[in-house]
């Protein structure tokens, strides 16, 4: 008797794997690779002295962006908080800055570089915070998704609205496609101005965003709306299904806004009589048709800052900023839970913790300029008109 030996296979990683596994970088990609040099560690118990000493040796060379999504550990070191795009544009209103560090993710580094002078530098502390959302849609997918576009004949009435939430890319696809930018809380007005130029909308990167605000907001049905699937032939859709189309979207989604459900509202009902569902338009439908409120961030906190004592909130967003808001407005008396039972962090926004934001503040205290980011000109030139209609909307 004998024995089949194994053999030996030639299979070698693709480039998407390696992506994956942190082992190559894809500058084209919202994913990024281990920083270089050498973090400090993250027991050590001065990290709070030292990220205070080198922020102070900067003085105002330096200027720290905090992501409401940021942990406590990092956002007590923030200048100002807020959303992606308010933290850009308080960026932009700082010229005097040599360094702007953005405790967030990677496209937002890449906003605050396209909205900043030439003399600022925009340094994210640890290079592989991306954003699964944003790297759902690859500028060659984009392209392809429009090639199939012009061959069913439709390119031609079609504008592109992409979520902030997009890697320079995309936006520079948006703007020279003739198409504008919007956040969570404009996407209305983006869309009510997308459809004065055009007649249908290819909307970017999350599927969610744009459902929502078509059907809840804009008084459209579910079947205006279809989903384009990058990775099925044509989008998964027939040339029929895209020309009847209203709302072309593309299937991306938040990891974190995705989790809820609508069981999820349902049990926190029953185990909280009287609560009041607030979620984020990044949520699903039907979640949100399930919710009481929805809106964006900022909604979210201006919500709670508005809400009576005694009232019971449960909120559909990212983990750190509800145990942060619930803990804030405890002593007014406000109940305040996580929508969900499963924790759910953003997993690569806590890629920004205490060691790395000490290992680039303490790098720019010592004149290394570390983890740069910097948006390429022509992109960023096609990236800022999208921006700037947006700017523009009434």
């Amino acid at each position: 008797m004998t024995t089949a030996q194994p053999q030996e296979l030639d299979v070698q990683p693709t480039p998407l794997a390696l992506l994956l596994l942190g082992r190559e970088a894809d500058p084209r990609s919202e994913r990024g690779v281990e920083c270089p040099g050498d973090l400090p560690s993250p027991s050590d118990p001065d990290l709070v002295e030292r990220a205070r000493k080198a922020k102070e040796k900067l003085g105002d060379k330096v200027f720290v962006l905090g992501h409401h999504y940021q942990r406590d550990e990092v956002i007590q070191f923030a200048d100002v908080t807020g959303d992606s795009f308010k933290l850009a544009k308080d960026a932009a209103a700082r010229p005097e800055a040599e360094y702007i560090v953005f405790c967030g993710v990677h496209f937002m580094a890449e906003s605050a570089d396209i909205l900043t002078s030439d003399d600022q530098k925009v340094v994210l502390p640890d290079l592989a915070a991306g954003c699964s959302m944003a790297d759902m849609a690859t500028a060659e997918q984009v392209a392809e998704c429009w090639d199939v576009l012009t061959e069913a004949g439709i390119a031609e009435q079609v504008v592109p609205v992409s979520y902030m939430n997009s890697s320079a890319d995309i936006k520079a696809f948006t703007g020279k496609h003739g198409g504008t930018i919007c956040t969570s809380s404009n996407a209305k007005r983006a869309l009510d101005w997308a459809f004065e130029q055009g007649e249908k909308v290819l909307f970017l990167p999350d599927q969610h965003l744009g459902r929502n605000t078509a059907v809840r907001d804009m008084g459209m049905s579910l079947e205006d709306c279809v989903l384009y699937n990058p990775h099925k032939p044509n989008g998964g859709l027939t040339t029929e299904e895209l020309r009847a189309a209203k709302m072309i979207l593309w299937r991306g989604h938040c990891s974190v806004h995705g989790r809820f459900s609508l069981d999820s509202v349902r049990d926190v009902r029953e185990r909280i009589p009287g609560v009041n569902v607030l979620v984020h338009p990044e949520c699903r439908h039907e979640v949100v048709a399930a919710a009481d409120y929805v809106g964006s961030t900022e909604y979210i906190i201006k919500a709670l800052e508005a809400a009576p004592a005694g009232s019971k909130w449960a909120i559909g967003t990212e983990l750190n900023l509800v145990r942060r808001l619930a803990n804030r407005f405890a002593p007014e008396g406000k109940e305040i839970v996580f929508l969900d039972k499963t924790v759910c962090f953003c997993s690569t926004m806590n890629r920004i913790d205490l060691p790395h934001l000490v290992w680039a503040l303490e790098s720019l205290a010592e004149g290394n300029l570390v983890n740069r980011i910097e948006v390429d000109k022509e992109t960023e030139a096609f990236a800022k008109l999208a921006l700037e209609r947006m700017l523009a909307l009434p």
